[in-house]
């Protein structure tokens, strides 16, 4: 096997169990934490396929962008529990 068939295999992975995280974590902020790992890695792939451009605009716009919004939405939306929360619970 040659180095480039190992590291799209390694990435190919690595894009498939993190977008399998973005849908199957319960926390909204550890499953925008795989959305950004599931869009650099899709940057590397474009890279791999010669297209620098394109990985360059995915990391800019993707990873830059839309996945601050993400970040910023689940930290504003998100509430915080109170100890009377816990004791409701138990």
């Amino acid at each position: 096997m040659t180095a480039d068939l190992i590291a799209f295999a390694l990435f190919a992975a690595v894009t498939l169990g993190s977008a399998a995280g973005v849908v199957l974590l319960k926390d909204p902020w550890h499953s925008a934490l795989m959305l950004g790992i599931a869009l650099l890695s899709v940057a590397v792939h474009y890279v791999m396929l010669a297209a620098e451009f394109v990985a360059m605009m995915q990391v800019l716009v993707y990873v830059g962008g839309v996945l601050i919004l993400v970040t910023f939405a689940v930290m504003l939306t998100q509430r915080e529990e109170t100890e009377m929360d816990e004791v409701v619970r138990t």
